[in-house]
């Protein structure tokens, strides 16, 4: 099967797809979809956690005198509750925690006053008929919240010099400009998505872009490993450009990056839409939705982003684009002599061409073409005898 086949040729890094060759579309989508996140970050802006921005917090029992309370009767009651008391006060989100009876619900909003918390938290069990003493509260100041972002920053900048030095050294320094600005366009791609999903910034989220650092540098290092190999010396031979070994390399690697991102992907899905989606785990759907959406990412750009990027980089180098001219010249000079051994020379004609076999113009088995001898030897004469 046809479908087989190509299964087959894809795990043993023979199916050559043109990858590094399509390099400009591959940038132009990069571009757009950065484009795309930058306008999200500009009009949809980040849903900040009270980690981030501050503000005060109500968690009511979801469930009240065997009463079970939606997300959305909570949200409301506290929306009329805070702004009884500051009629200016936001209401900025709600979120169920947990599940069955230990189930409850989180609803924040803007920062007020102990005492405006106080007489909020009493209009609040009155309209929902339970006791002050089941609603807690409390005030999360924003400082904290940068504080956690001043570390991240800080935690970053170590490891981008970090890995930079490792990949100049290892590697070279155009493999270390490829799979950072592959990193940098999965950290962009994949805030993006999280502000257009809505979630909102917490310090799990802040942890989540800090783990995607590492993976998706992994997949890079390994590819660009397998690229160093193949064009190891590639200048002193002349069958193959620094772009086709690259494209080589990637498609050697392609099976072993997918397999690895499946394998990854599956159990962070699982904390993702199993635990934040089915069983309401909502403090877990931060984490899950920057893992899952960074390591894909990861994956998609270590093949068809951070090698192309590597080949362009490369094509300036003169020694690469004087191979590369060697190469094509060679090439070109080859199907010129191929084209000119397959036309006829004016003075042959077809019989020329087509060998005469003993015995008539149908070949027999075990027959043998005539040859010119010179000489006329009995052996050749009909009815000679051979001595």
């Amino acid at each position: 099967m046809a479908g087989s086949g190509f299964a087959n040729r894809l795990y043993q890094g023979e199916a050559n797809i043109n990858i590094v060759g399509r390099r400009k579309m591959w940038f132009t989508i990069a571009a757009v979809l950065v484009l795309i996140s930058i306008g999200s970050f500009a009009i949809n802006r980040f849903h900040l956690g009270i980690e981030f921005a501050g503000g005060s917090e109500f968690t009511v029992p979801a469930q009240v005198a065997g009463k079970t309370l939606t997300q959305e009767e909570v949200f409301d009651a506290v929306k009329a509750a805070v702004q009884t008391v500051e009629p200016e006060s936001q209401v900025n989100s709600a979120q169920k925690v947990g599940d069955g009876a230990e189930a409850n619900y989180k609803v924040r909003s803007e920062a007020l006053t102990p005492e405006d918390m106080l007489k909020a938290k009493a209009a609040l069990a009155t309209d929902l008929g339970m006791d002050e003493a089941q609603i807690s509260d409390q005030q999360v100041s924003s400082a904290w919240g940068g504080a956690v972002i001043n570390k991240a920053l800080l935690g970053l900048a170590i490891f981008l010099v970090l890995v930079t030095a490792y990949l100049v050294v290892m590697f070279e320094w155009r493999m270390a400009v490829a799979a950072l600005l592959s990193l940098l366009l999965d950290l962009i791609l994949t805030a993006g998505v999280y502000s257009l999903v809505g979630f909102e910034v917490t310090p799990y989220t802040v942890i989540g872009f800090l783990t995607i650092l590492g993976y998706s540098l992994y997949d890079v290092v390994v590819v660009f490993d397998k690229v160093r190999e193949n064009t190891r010396g590639i200048t002193g031979g002349s069958t193959r450009t620094y772009d086709e070994a690259t494209n080589l390399a990637v498609n050697q690697t392609l099976m072993r990056s997918l397999n690895t991102g499946l394998v990854a992907l599956l159990p962070v899905g699982g904390v993702l839409f199993i635990g934040a989606g089915l069983l309401g785990a909502g403090t877990l759907k931060d984490l899950g939705l920057v893992l899952f959406v960074g390591m894909g990412l990861g994956v998609i750009s270590s093949i068809v982003f951070a090698a192309p990027v590597l080949t362009a980089l490369k094509d300036r180098e003169p020694r690469i684009k004087a191979h590369t001219a060697r190469v094509l010249a060679r090439r070109a000079q080859r199907s010129d002599d191929v084209a000119s051994g397959e036309r006829r020379p004016a003075n042959r004609t077809a019989s020329d061409e087509v060998p005469a076999f003993a015995g008539g113009t149908t070949p027999r088995p075990g027959a043998r073409p005539v040859g010119k001898r010179s000489g006329g030897g009995a052996g050749n004469r009909p009815g000679g005898k051979r001595r």
